[in-house]
């Protein structure tokens, strides 16, 4: 098959990459393919074919060491194993982008350490927070600390690319998978869920969740179904469906916390499920407005109609003339799919740089975010720490989920950590007036960022062809649970729906117990679907360099999850599954100490003969036997121990921290990986990440607060659109401005007063 795709100005044509990476973070180029970028591959492929496939297709090849491409090159990504001078190669091209890339980082005391994908779970403390409490922590399904890290770095270098075409000025981005994967996967310190309730990750049970946790997965007549029942709304909802039974009749169950306690609500929702398939359950629940899904196999989903509308697989015929299907490219611009094959090699043409810039890539842009959640908080985030304006756009009848907090006030640790940098203008869009003010404001801002049902911009009139025809230069981008097309477009859409709709919560699961789902306090594909949508944003500003007008992105949640179990798809396509256990031995291992593990991955002969020097065993030992021998050895001693150990001998080991481990580590305290900070509405400390990437050239971020809801409303209103208080207070008597009220500023105030006495 030929890989072309529609015809669409990609964004980053033009944009030529050299990739000298192998292994598991050869994907990071990947993204910049789809998107139009010119890779060319210097490295030969490597390890399982279809593994090499999922992760290069779409790129070029060429001879190792072709100079010629890297002297063409504007970025040039390698992995710490090539032997190139990037220092040289950037002394004759001042605004070129380089990023080395490793398991640990290139500098700190833990820099030489080997990584595998469950060692980065284990240090990353999404390890501690999968499985069910009272059995062993299970390893994630698939590469998911992998492919998480390598989007987190193909976002930082669209990042660092558009400010070298913008500014001049190049960088060297020393990418370490470990800080990748903890930002992009499921950062313990960062925003969460609106189920958490704002609370900080450090503070919840140190053990796993108790089986049936938060997002239940019930019994059915052909299979099994998870709801969210989160809104007051999607409960109601449910009540109604149920015939409003009069035990769970009492305002109270209108609380999350109070249907969490329950011991008569889960058995009874069960009870009415029994009965009816999965097919009729979704029907019925969307007619109610609960948010619900069939669990479904990989392969299931990968054969609905949903997918086949959405073209988003391709077939690839491979040399030995099997066909495999792919995943087509993880977002769409200008409705177009950024699938394989897409770049075009003509030259273009960027404006002259301009010196002056600061050292933050997006200074001078504004954003109007209407983002909500997970995704929402970090698309905006993300964009704000790099010097944006990022405004954002809050309703008090439809408040973010992210505002319901053990606060009265709607601000937690996790609000603060995810919309750093940012400012609140509360805005009520259902008024015409609102829709009006909204329309001055996008007619001067850069970018517009949403996470909505497909459909809601359009019913409140200001969508991209709306809002293009007042500012041809704006780019908007929208992410989603299941995209903008397709039947199940309308679906009311969360991360745990979306993992059960596509095949990875039957996958996350022990072996031995098919009603053990353990995926019910991660939060993927939230965080990385940000970056994606983010990145996307950057690709579109890039192509508006060369050519003046903006575009649209969308991203779906459900094409994420499609595009990081690439090689899964693949061999699902041919009835295929992922191998078991290996030759080598692998696993989560009990140490010395209270619920203390050690993971270790060996990966070839030389680390099992590390191992059997080191744990005292012959070479010829078969694996059952190998495997008994490293569990006495691991037991014997702390994890920590074990883990410095074998890492001193180059195996792959990392102790399974917890969330509030992960500050004092050496590899996050060495590599400055943390910022602490204080907000003046908060008791507790504020941890995030420093940076998105350690690099040179870009600053480190603001340190404005995140924002009560409605808190700048009368300054961006008069900073953006010239209007004053008194100008306004019509439309603040009316509800059409939303500024923080007398009354929340007071609580919070008194909060913190109290606190501190």
């Amino acid at each position: 098959m030929t890989l072309g795709q529609p015809q669409t100005d990609r964004p980053l044509r033009g944009i030529k990459v050299a990739d000298l990476v192998r292994g598991p973070l050869a994907p990071i180029t990947r993204y910049l393919a789809e998107l139009g970028a010119e890779v060319t591959r210097l490295v030969d492929p490597s390890g399982d074919p279809l593994e090499d496939l999922a992760a290069n297709i779409g790129k070029a090849r060429a001879p190792d060491g072709a100079q010629a491409v890297l002297d063409a090159a504007d970025l040039i990504v390698a992995d710490a194993g090539q032997t190139i001078d990037m220092a040289a190669l950037r002394a004759g091209k001042p605004s070129l982008v380089t990023m080395t890339v490793s398991d640990f980082g290139g500098r700190g005391a833990c820099a030489g350490w080997q990584g595998s994908d469950l060692v980065l779970h284990a240090l990353s403390a999404e390890l501690s927070r999968s499985g069910i409490r009272g059995r062993p922590p299970l390893p994630p399904p698939g590469d998911l600390a992998y492919q998480c890290a390598a989007a987190q770095a193909a976002y930082a270098l669209t990042v660092s690319l558009y400010h070298a075409l913008r500014a001049g000025v190049g960088d060297h981005i020393d990418f370490s998978a470990l800080d990748g994967a903890v930002q992009a996967l499921d950062p313990g310190y960062g925003i969460a869920g609106s189920a958490t309730l704002g609370k900080p990750a450090h503070l919840l049970s140190r053990d796993r969740p108790a089986k049936g946790f938060q997002y239940p997965i019930l019994r059915c007549a052909d299979g099994h179904v998870r709801i969210c029942l989160l809104a007051r709304r999607q409960w109601q909802g449910m009540f109604r469906w149920m015939g409003e039974p009069a035990a769970f009749a009492s305002p109270e169950f209108e609380k999350t916390a109070i249907r969490y306690k329950s011991p008569e609500l889960l058995p009874a929702i069960a009870a009415f499920f029994a009965t009816r398939t999965r097919e009729d359950l979704e029907a019925e629940g969307q007619r109610h407005g609960v948010p619900i899904s069939a669990v479904l196999t990989l392969e299931e989903f990968m054969a609905s109609d949903h997918v086949a509308e959405r073209n988003a697989l391709i077939e690839v015929r491979l040399p030995d003339g099997e066909v495999v299907r792919l995943p087509n490219g993880v977002a769409t611009i200008d409705g177009a799919r950024m699938g394989p094959g897409g770049f075009e090699g003509e030259k273009v043409r960027f404006p002259t740089p301009d010196a002056t810039l600061g050292r933050h890539a997006f200074e001078g842009l504004k954003v109007l975010d209407l983002g909500v959640i997970v995704v929402g908080a970090e698309q905006g985030r993300l964009l704000a720490d790099q010097g944006a304006d990022v405004v954002k756009v809050e309703s008090q009848a439809f408040p973010d989920g992210n505002r319901q907090s053990y606060l009265s006030y709607g601000l937690s640790v996790s609000f603060a950590a995810g919309h750093r940098n940012k400012r609140s203008l509360g805005l009520n869009l259902r008024d015409p007036r609102g829709r009006s003010l909204f329309l001055e404001l996008a007619a001067k801002a850069d970018i517009i960022l949403s996470n909505f049902k497909p459909g809601t911009l359009e019913s409140l009139g200001i969508d991209h062809a709306a809002i293009s025809r007042l500012n041809p230069r704006i780019i908007m981008a929208d992410s989603s649970a299941f995209g903008a097309s397709g039947p199940w477009a309308g679906r009311m859409g969360y991360g745990p729906l979306v993992r059960a709709a596509t095949g990875l919560t039957l996958a996350w699961r022990y072996l031995d117990d098919p009603e053990s789902f353990s995926d019910s306090i991660t939060i993927y594909p939230d965080h990385v679907a940000g970056r994606i949508g983010a990145m996307a944003v950057i690709a579109l500003l890039i192509r508006r360099l060369r050519t003046g007008r903006g575009g649209c992105a969308s991203v779906a949640q459900s094409e994420v999850m499609l595009s990081q179990f690439a090689a899964e798809v693949a061999r699902a396509s041919l009835g295929r599954r992922r191998s078991g256990p290996g030759e080598w031995p692998q696993g989560v291992y009990a140490a010395a100490g209270d619920d203390d593990w050690c993971a270790v991955t060996v990966r070839d002969r030389r680390d099992w003969l590390a191992l059997c020097e080191v744990i005292g065993i012959g070479g010829e030992l078969a694996r059952d036997e190998a495997e008994a021998r490293l569990t006495t050895w691991v037991g014997e001693r702390s994890a920590d121990e074990a883990m410095r150990t074998l890492q001193a001998r180059g195996v792959p080991a990392g102790r399974m921290l917890r969330v509030a481990d992960q500050p004092a580590f050496e590899p996050y305290r060495e590599r400055g990986f943390y910022r602490i900070e204080r907000h003046p509405y908060l008791e507790e400390q504020v941890v995030a990440e420093r940076v998105h990437a350690q690099g040179a050239a870009l600053a480190d971020p603001p340190t404005r607060p995140a924002p009560l809801a409605g808190e700048q409303t009368l300054e961006v209103v008069g900073q953006w659109l010239g209007l004053h208080a008194g100008d306004l207070s019509h439309l603040i008597a009316d509800g059409v401005l939303e500024p923080t009220e007398e009354r929340v500023l007071l609580e919070a105030r008194a909060a913190v007063l109290a606190s501190a006495s």
